[in-house]
């Protein structure tokens, strides 16, 4: 899955899981968390895999529920201790998603390989096409199918929804540029 579909999965089942159990939008600090934990297992293990040669492929390290085991803990410590767990639950929403995500199609027709990252390294992983790094990926590895277009149209559903929840986190960036500025309105 590409980056936008990841974080369009995330943010869609985060807003309407904020909006089901407390009848409002997403607030900024944790869709930020959210954001930022829909894109950290690939950016972990794509670069160690591809540009790196660290692990043995994009799905691997970070895409472990043995990793996600002993980092949920972790997050959900530190971001208690900081008075903020809505960030921390925030991020590992998004981190999750992420995982879940990466599931393809083909484990809903019993091809279960597909979804051994899960439980890297205790099972082998299938092997993947050789990629030389993140730029021939996006030039050479991925194509744009009917998977990639379905990621798209999440993508503007997920955009429309953010626009109705109030652009949560959009506030961090044009508010410095408003003080520095001011309004031309």
């Amino acid at each position: 899955m590409w980056p936008w579909g990841h974080l369009a999965v995330a943010y869609l089942f985060y807003t309407i899981s904020i909006r089901q159990r407390f009848d409002r939008p997403p607030s900024t600090l944790p869709a930020i968390a959210l954001a930022v934990g829909s894109q950290i297992p690939d950016l972990i293990d794509k670069p160690l895999a591809w540009n790196f040669g660290v692990l043995p492929g994009g799905r691997t390290l970070a895409h472990s529920l043995f990793v996600v085991a002993l980092l949920a803990p972790a997050v959900l410590l530190v971001s208690d201790r900081l008075r903020h767990r809505a960030i921390g639950v925030g991020f590992l929403v998004g981190y999750g998603s992420h995982l879940l995500a990466d599931i393809p199609p083909a484990v809903l027709s019993g091809e279960f390989a597909h979804a051994a990252y899960l439980l890297w390294p205790v099972l082998e992983q299938p092997p993947e096409e050789p990629v030389a790094g993140i730029l021939d990926a996006i030039l050479h590895y991925y194509t744009l199918g009917a998977y990639e277009w379905v990621q798209f149209g999440l993508f503007a559903v997920a955009v429309l929804a953010w626009y109705r929840d109030g652009m949560p986190g959009l506030e961090l960036v044009t508010a410095p540029i408003v003080r520095r500025f001011g309004s031309r309105s």
